[in-house]
């Protein structure tokens, strides 16, 4: 008993690590679609951060889920982009 709740604590410990390093949300890890999760092989980051270095909506949207530090959404609404590719 006390082995598996030693594992409980080092799982719930890596997630906690995983979401903050991650920069992710609980309402995106309860979000995840289908769509999303096929992004993630695509797309990676790599510290790009304006929407100046994007090259589409959905690259754009996958960093400002994903990637810590993006200036990509100045109204806070979510959409990324949107006077360049999320209009």
């Amino acid at each position: 008993m006390k082995k598996i709740i030693l594992i409980i604590f080092i799982l719930a410990g890596w997630l906690g690590n995983y979401i903050y390093y991650n920069n992710i949300s609980i309402a995106q890890l309860g979000s995840l679609d289908s769509e999303q999760t096929s992004n993630n092989n695509s797309f990676e980051c790599d510290g790009r951060t304006y929407c100046s270095q994007m090259t589409s909506c959905q690259e754009a949207t996958y960093f400002i889920n994903n990637c810590p530090n993006t200036k990509m959404d100045g109204d806070n609404d979510g959409v990324p982009c949107e006077s360049q590719w999320c209009n």
